[in-house]
């Protein structure tokens, strides 16, 4: 099973798409690594600076409906290769969410209130978050901070992440 906790990237955005996480140009690479200096090479956030920000991180917190555009696994493989293996936010894209989850990796859905939150108190700050899953809580800490948030996600996709993806997954029950 992947790890998700570590420090988190605040990317204070709506509508990220897969053509920002990981540029289209980069599809023909055939191997997860060769996509690890690209990710996020297109988005353009003030603040954010792609080669400095994303380094050392290992959760994304977002706003609403991040990896829509272009369904690809290489944007949840874009991600998991640079260590980033959970993604928070309103909502997500349908295909990208599941592509996610097939991948092994958690795409956490969060009230807009409690995103909002999240980004009042603890953007900004050197932000980790330790995730109990077992209990569906955060933990995030930043400046002496602490606050628990809870989530949910389906049995299944709690199978899917326990076993380390969908391939893990099918080859441990068929």
């Amino acid at each position: 099973m992947k790890n998700f906790s570590g420090k988190v990237l605040f990317l204070d955005r709506s509508d990220i798409n897969t053509d920002e996480i990981i540029p289209a140009k980069y599809l023909t690479e055939i191997s997860k690594e060769a996509l690890k200096p690209y990710l996020l090479e297109d988005l353009r956030i003030d603040g954010f600076a792609q080669g400095k920000d994303i380094k050392g991180k290992s959760v994304i917190i977002t706003r609403a409906n991040f990896g829509c555009g272009s369904s690809r696994e290489h944007a949840p493989w874009a991600l998991e290769v640079n260590g980033i293996n959970m993604v928070i936010a309103e909502s997500f894209a349908r295909i990208f969410r599941q592509n996610m989850f097939n991948c092994g990796m958690m795409a956490v859905e969060l009230p807009g209130q409690s995103i909002d939150h999240l980004f009042q108190v603890f953007s900004g700050k050197e932000t980790s978050i330790e995730t109990d899953l077992e209990k569906n809580v955060f933990i995030l800490k930043a400046d002496g901070l602490e606050e628990k948030a809870g989530f949910s996600i389906s049995d299944f996709d709690r199978s899917l992440v326990v076993s380390g993806g969908w391939v893990e997954y099918a080859d441990a029950k068929y």
